[in-house]
Formats: C-alpha cells, sequence, structure tokens
C-alpha cells in the first residue's frame, strides 16, 4: 500500500449557492490527488503521455459525508492498496478538513490507454517499476 497526501483550498468558482463543493467538483480534486501522487513516484502524466498512455477513468465511487465548504484547507489522502492485473488501477481517496474531520470518500479505477491506436495497453514499464518497490 502506498500513499499520498496534497492540499487544496476550495475556490469560490468551485461551490455551489449554499458554499458547498460543486458535487460535480469532486472529481476535480480526486485528480489532484492521484496527479500528485504520480509526480512524487518521479513519473508526473505528461511524461505518461509522452510515452504514448493516457489514463481515462472507468469507473468511480463516492460518498458524501459532510460537505466539503468555500475556502476550507481540503487535505486529499490518495492511496493504492493493491495493484490489479494491468491494464487497470484504482485510486482510493479520503478528504478531510482543517479540524481532520473525514468529509468524502471516492474510489477511482483507471485504465492505461494508447490514443493514437484507440486501444487499452499494459501499464508503462516505469511505472510498474516504480509500483514494485512499493509492493513486494
Amino acid at each position: 500500500m502506498v500513499t499520498s497526501t496534497t492540499f487544496i483550498r476550495v475556490r469560490y468558482g468551485e461551490v455551489d449557492q449554499m458554499g458547498f463543493l460543486y458535487y460535480g467538483n469532486y472529481a476535480l480534486y480526486y485528480e489532484v490527488g492521484r496527479a500528485e501522487m504520480i509526480r512524487e513516484f518521479g513519473y508526473p502524466y505528461s511524461n505518461m503521455e509522452k510515452d504514448g498512455v493516457v489514463m481515462p477513468v472507468v469507473k468511480m465511487s463516492s460518498k458524501f459525508l459532510k460537505p466539503v465548504q468555500y475556502d476550507q484547507l481540503i487535505r486529499i489522502e490518495t492511496t493504492i492498496k493493491e495493484l490489479h492485473p494491468h491494464p487497470f488501477m484504482t485510486f482510493h481517496h479520503k478528504l478531510f478538513n482543517e479540524e481532520n474531520t473525514l468529509l468524502h470518500l471516492a474510489e477511482v479505477t483507471l485504465t492505461f490507454f494508447n490514443p493514437l491506436i484507440q486501444k487499452r495497453v499494459d501499464m508503462p514499464n516505469k511505472l510498474k517499476e516504480i509500483l514494485a518497490t512499493h509492493f513486494q
């Protein structure tokens, strides 16, 4: 298992009339968590894309526990609990406020895809090597 933590402040343009994070914007926060985790591995999405692989979402579920509110500093914990048979990867996300209250849970599964040939492909070898150090 490997976990990464990043922070994001809820901006005015991301909330609804009640001052709560608009439900469609939660997926943006999941992506922030995933992108930062991959970057911490030393293989950011931009490099993966240069290698001809993108990661589209194939499944997403979320549980709203308490509202995420305007101007809160949110801690995003992103975890890979296990490795799937390739070509899938699941990220587990938890959102906390500054008081360490758990606000939201999500699970997002992505696949590896080559946009040039329009086909699913295996996980890039570089990412396999990085993850192998965390899952032995």
